[in-house]
């Protein structure tokens, strides 16, 4: 466990009730509140929160709708909902735990209770990312493998549709990688893989980036929010990163060490383009790479050498 707070959204269409519980949580986790469902789901995406206790009964849009659009929504779903209501019925118990919540509590909610439900759910869902983090690393080099690559571009993607954001993949292959190889032995493929992982995830270290191994000697960095520029500048120091390693490659027909070439695109997505159509722009640009004489980076379209 880290030292960084858990998230703990407050949904209550009273501002006494909010005030309540706030005190009661504010000394251990860092607490957001929303006094409508509209701002409730906003906030739980925004700030990927990690806990939301909801009131039922609220005007405009009540808590069992709020918790049926949280859990439909791919990026907070995963968020556990605990209902904090004065409707005590089994029936209504009964709804909110189909619809998703994760427990229920009557009010007026007393602040030992409140204290140890919270935390005991936030201790599941830690242990939960921890399993899910562990099924989308790749086992030989420690950076995320094509299922993680794959969430994140997803949840990227839909992000930068939203916000109108620009979106950056850089697409990086290891030059002559099969000949490295047959030269050293697969045991030295293995470490050269890992070494470049390791310097590209220690390179690509801003918020937004994301490093996974595509396949085989392929990687992969989603670049979130970051401009044409930027993402090339990036491509580029990534180039230079696994180049300085000067890892001995006696039989690369470039260079006498491990290179890269790498392909780099940004758009800017609306909700009618695809982003399968965008990866294949990618990948056309690594090709020009390669087909430029390698060690390099290219966008797509980009025919100087």
């Amino acid at each position: 466990m880290t030292d960084e707070r858990s998230k703990v959204l407050i949904v209550d269409d009273s501002r006494t009730n909010i005030a309540i519980m706030k005190d009661i949580l504010s000394d251990e986790y860092e607490v957001f509140s929303a006094l409508s469902g509209k701002d409730a789901l906003q906030i739980a995406r925004q700030e990927n929160v990690d806990l939301i206790l909801l009131d039922v009964v609220m005007s405009e849009m009540d808590g069992y709708e709020v918790c049926r659009r949280l859990k439909a929504d791919q990026d907070t779903k995963n968020a556990p909902v605990i209902f904090v209501t004065s409707m005590g019925e089994m029936g209504d118990e009964t709804k909110g735990l189909e619809l998703g919540a994760i427990d229920y509590m009557i009010k007026p909610v007393r602040a030992p209770i409140i204290k140890a439900r919270v935390r005991n759910h936030l201790e599941l869902k830690k242990y939960r990312d921890f399993l899910e983090n562990l099924s989308t690393v790749d086992g030989l080099t420690g950076v995320g493998n094509r299922r993680h690559f794959d969430e994140v571009l997803d949840r990227e993607w839909r992000r930068a549709v939203r916000g109108s954001h620009p979106f950056s993949v850089i697409l990086l292959d290891i030059d002559f990688f099969k000949k490295y190889n047959d030269q050293y032995g697969h045991l030295a493929g293995d470490d050269c893989l890992r070494q470049v992982a390791k310097a590209l995830k220690d390179t690509a270290r801003r918020g937004g980036d994301t490093v996974a191994r595509y396949g085989g000697e392929e990687f992969v960095v989603i670049a979130a929010e970051s401009p044409r520029e930027g993402a090339f500048a990036l491509a580029e120091k990534l180039r230079i990163c696994v180049e300085a390693l000067n890892i001995s490659h006696a039989t690369s027909e470039i260079c006498d060490h491990v290179t890269v070439s790498i392909g780099v695109d940004t758009v800017v997505p609306t909700s009618d383009m695809k982003v399968s159509n965008f990866l294949e722009t990618v990948d056309q640009a690594l090709y020009q790479a390669k087909r430029g004489g390698r060690n390099r980076v290219r966008q797509p379209l980009d025919e100087s050498i």
